[in-house]
């Protein structure tokens, strides 16, 4: 009885991986289909920013599934879900992801912190260069409980559970308001997904 239970145990996980890999590989198929675009997005300015990042961005966004592809409205406009076409979007998206670069370069900081940036705003890098110029989890953790929740209403350190393969092994929380402190880390480990399942 045991065994088969162990068996059983045992096919559900690997039926389950194997839905979740074919899951990750159509999301990856969805994303590539933006690659044309953001090329020649990136190909009508001068830009640090290169095709693979772009790409990694819009995987860890919405997997190329909505309208605002990059999740830019904010950075537009100021709120959010007021830009609902690809173009516009990726457009958007690459040049607020510039513009972190330039500044990133100019401040003498990582480009992880200019793509952190990204999700946390401008004002990041600028913390990131006074404590230490590199990108790190507990300076991003840091900004996000003394920094951007409180200005968003979150002033007692109230958080929430926030489950991916970044965050289980650093406790799967984030603060409410917070944004995402996790961001170039899965940003980062996106790479490497798109890279992987690109090749099949």
């Amino acid at each position: 009885m045991f065994k088969l239970l162990r068996r059983v145990l045992v096919l559900a996980v690997f039926l389950f991986a194997v839905y979740k890999v074919y899951h990750i590989h159509q999301d990856v198929k969805q994303v590539m289909t933006y690659q044309p675009m953001v090329r020649e997005i990136l190909n009508e300015r001068d830009t640090p920013a290169n095709e693979e990042l772009v790409l990694a961005m819009i995987y860890t966004e919405t997997k190329g599934k909505e309208g605002d592809v990059m999740q830019s409205s904010e950075s537009a406009s100021g709120t959010t879900n007021t830009i609902n076409d690809n173009v516009t979007s990726i457009r958007q998206g690459i040049q607020t992801l510039t513009d972190n670069l330039y500044l990133a370069q100019e401040k003498g900081v990582d480009v992880w912190t200019a793509v952190q940036a990204y999700n946390f705003g401008p004002a990041y890098i600028d913390f990131i260069a006074q404590n230490g110029k590199e990108n790190t989890l507990a300076l991003a953790k840091r900004y996000s409980r003394e920094t951007v929740a409180p200005i968003l209403g979150n002033i007692t350190g109230k958080t929430y559970t926030y489950i991916n393969p970044i965050s289980i092994f650093h406790g799967a929380e984030l603060y409410e308001n917070g944004g995402n402190y996790y961001y170039s880390r899965q940003v980062r480990f996106n790479l490497y997904i798109m890279k992987f399942f690109n090749f099949f």
